[in-house]
Formats: structure tokens, sequence, C-alpha cells
């Protein structure tokens, strides 16, 4: 089965990008927090702790009395979800029936159980053992935290999140943001090559860990060059441009540039340049120009662990924020 489009899309839920499953009524077989991490589930056989075989998901208790289990997980980055995978991976004789997904949104920071206001995504679906299931959301709105009910117990792997990071204008400083920043509301717009890594690895928060957290293409074999278009959180202005090989050592371009898109026009805002394997290279950019899309070229291919764009919206920018924060709803749960 192919996966549907929206997979393409960032996990809003995962830790790499900031989430927390901060609640769950009983996680006695396996932790919580297994739900969202980054990498696929893995099992490794015969391998038992105090309480069992260890799996690498969450897994609850078998339940003695009517009612069902569930997870609470705070978005990293709030926005509009298109998709939700609940993947049984692993769990055979152990994973839930069935199983339904809610959200909500909430301002500040509220405990999980100051939450209301759960709106229905993924309606009581069955679920069967050791395979993903995709469901599609058709909701417009902003969510900060979603909340997975399992019917009545048993073992989920992980829980993902697909959709659009919606920023809180509030939350931006528009004169110094990251204009190619994810969590901004930045998105990739298309690309030459994803062989080793996804695109949207270089505008994800924080810094790479390791190598498979950037993004690398395939070796070319033509006289032809990679690249990758950001379309920016807004129109803006950048002042400083970042191009990160970190962890990139024998695979770093051995050039690049980047360029931004002006109406239908496009302008230099880093000309080539030379890069080092393995460092954070930090270029100023003079060309004041009020731009929408960047394209960054690298030569001939290779991998970069991060592209950061600091600059200021123009006021068409952050209007263009405000108004897709406003078109998803705004936040009505009141945080502690």
């Amino acid at each position: 089965m192919t996966a549907p489009d929206w997979t393409a899309l960032p996990d809003l839920a995962s830790r790499a990008v900031g989430g927390g499953v901060v609640w769950a009524n009983d996680e006695l077989f396996a932790e919580r927090e297994n739900l969202i991490r980054r990498a696929e589930p893995e099992f490794r056989p015969f391998t038992f702790g105090h309480k069992g075989q260890v799996y690498d998901g969450w897994e609850t208790r078998r339940r003695r009395e009517p009612g069902d289990d569930a997870a609470v997980v705070r978005l990293g980055l709030p926005g509009v979800v298109r998709g939700i995978v609940v993947d049984t991976a692993f769990f055979t004789g152990n994973h839930p029936p069935a199983a339904t997904v809610e959200a909500t949104s909430a301002t500040g920071y509220p405990a999980p159980d100051e939450l209301t206001g759960w709106e229905v995504l993924v309606p009581r679906s069955p679920l069967g053992g050791d395979r993903k299931h995709h469901f599609t959301v058709t909701s417009s709105r902003r969510f900060t935290h979603v909340r997975l009910t399992i019917h009545p117990d048993g073992g989920v792997a992980r829980l993902r999140v697909h959709g659009s990071p919606v920023p809180d204008p509030d939350l931006l400083v528009p004169g110094a943001v990251d204009l190619a920043a994810l969590e901004n509301g930045a998105a990739i717009a298309g690309c030459s090559n994803r062989f080793y890594g996804s695109p949207a690895n270089l505008i994800a928060p924080g810094q790479a860990s390791v190598m498979g957290e950037g993004w690398e293409t395939a070796r070319r074999r033509d006289d032809g060059n990679d690249w990758v278009e950001v379309d920016l959180a807004g129109e803006g202005v950048v002042a400083l441009a970042e191009l990160d090989t970190t962890h990139f050592k024998g695979n770093a371009p051995g050039s690049a540039s980047v360029r931004g898109r002006v109406g239908d026009d496009w302008v230099d805002l880093v000309p080539r340049t030379r890069l080092q394997p393995d460092t954070r290279h930090r270029f100023p950019v003079t060309a004041a120009v009020p731009v929408t899309r960047v394209r960054l070229d690298i030569h001939p291919d290779g991998g970069m662990a991060r592209l950061r764009l600091w600059g200021a919206l123009t006021a068409r920018g952050l209007d263009g924020v405000r108004r897709r924060y406003r078109d998803s709803g705004p936040d009505q749960t009141k945080g502690a």
C-alpha cells in the first residue's frame, strides 16, 4: 500500500520537534514516551525486563474492568493536522482492537487535566496488529494537543501527527525571525533529490545531533547539481544566512548559493561560495529585498544539516502569518 501524500508533511508530534506525551492513564508494560520517538520502531526478541518482553512503544496492562486507556500528546509544532498514523509495529496478540484520536487547541501551558474542547479527528476505528494505519483528517483548525484512546487496552508503537505548522503571531518578533523555520510556518516547496534524508530536516527546530537528521542527496554522476526550494514563513528581508554542514564530513557540498524570489525573478542572497565540511557557515546578506521563496543550490551534491535565514517580516508577510492563524481558528482554551 502506498502511503498518502500527507505523510511527507512534518510530524507535528515528534519528540524531534519538541513534542511530549504529557499524560497516560497506564504504561505498565512500555513507556508512553515511545509513542513519539523519531526513529522507526524496533524489536529485539527475548529481551525481557521485570515486567515482560521489552517493547518499543506504549503498552498498557490487560484491563479487568470496563473502560479504555488513553494518552495525551502536546504537539511540538501546533498546526493544522492533515493525517494521522497509528502504528502497531510488532504488537500482534497485544494490539488494541480499535482506537480514537481527538484534538484540542489551548493557549498558555495548561496541565493535562485542564484541557477541554476535544474534537474527534479519527472516529473509533479498527486496528490490526503489526501494521501502520493511515487516517486522513479534514479539519482545518489549528491544534496544540492530541489524545489517543485505545479500546480497551494494548500496545501502540508510534503515533504520527502529520500536518502544517501554524505559529502564534504573538510569539514572533517580526524584526528578528528565522524566515525559513518550520516552526514559524516555512515549508519545503520542492527539491531535486531526497535519497538519504528529507529536505524538511533542513528547516527543523534545533541543531542536528547526527548526520541522519539533515538533508542528503545521492551521489550525482552527471554535470548537474542538487537544490531545494523553501516557501518562507512570510514575505521578508533576509539579513543573515546560515548554511550548516555539521556532521557532514566526506559528503558535504563543495559549494552552495542561495537565491530569493521576487515576483517572477530571482535575486542572489548568497552567491556561490565554497563550503567546508562539518561547519556552521554564516553569511551576511546585503540584498535588502523582500522575498517569499528561496532556493538553495548545492554543488554538485551532498548533505547539509540546517538552513537558517534570519531577517525581518515585511508588513505584508506579518499580515500573512496572522491570516493563517486566524483562518485556522483562534485558540479557545485558556491555560493556567
